[in-house]
């Protein structure tokens, strides 16, 4: 049950991008395509989890004044594996992730879970956290990759679902859905939707607004 809770809990209640604001730049760039962000989701998630399980199986034997050292070494030589199998087997969608898969490194999301998690808990737990969280990370993307690529080219994974103008339907592709502004519009309304829904998440106000009051008569 602690390990289902673990597991869950990333999802929506602790999102990572909804909530934590981390891995944003990654979650806004790539998702102009659904392939491009299940691509990034996925290369994610394998090093989050495998980092996960390296730092805890070797937690005890960090020296502390290193620990980030190490733990940036770990999740690069991942990110160097990762990468070049996209390259060898998965070339076009390489030259579109760009940089992107590089910056998995320095990634706010993969670094906080071995800080946090990772370093003070077995291997097990530690696998589980961080596979909740990178599936936490890859539902935003999936879910704004899908909306952007639908609504601005009217296909999904490559496959023409509604037929545009261009090509004899009745469909305009939203042009603004390939756009970087459009990523920013999409994961403020889900941010807002959830935060609606989950009110918890709402961060209480820092300021009140001063009070009017009427004059004596």
């Amino acid at each position: 049950m602690a390990l289902w809770t673990t597991l869950t809990t990333p999802l929506i209640r602790q999102n990572p991008i909804t909530l934590q604001i981390l891995g944003l730049c990654s979650a806004l760039a790539v998702t102009t395509k659904l392939d491009t962000a299940l691509t990034m989701s996925v290369a994610l998630t394998v090093v989050l989890v495998l980092s996960a399980f390296a730092v805890s199986l070797i937690r005890r034997h960090i020296p502390g004044t290193i620990r980030l050292i190490v733990q940036i070494i770990i999740v690069a030589s991942l990110v160097i594996v990762i990468d070049q199998v996209l390259q060898a087997y998965f070339f076009d969608i390489s030259q579109r992730l760009s940089v992107f898969v590089a910056l998995i490194t320095t990634n706010c999301l993969v670094l906080g879970r071995t800080e946090s998690f990772a370093r003070s808990n077995p291997p097990l737990p530690s696998m589980v956290d961080a596979l909740g969280n990178g599936l936490g990370y890859s539902l935003i993307l999936v879910i704004i990759g899908s909306l952007r690529e639908f609504l601005g080219t009217g296909a999904l994974l490559g496959y023409q679902i509604l037929r545009t103008t261009d090509q004899g339907g009745w469909f305009q592709p939203l042009s603004l859905m390939q756009l970087a502004p459009s990523a920013f519009f999409l994961l403020g309304l889900l941010v807002w939707a959830i935060r609606s829904i989950r009110t918890e998440q709402t961060e209480p106000t820092e300021h009140e607004a001063p009070r009017v009051t009427e004059p004596a008569e």
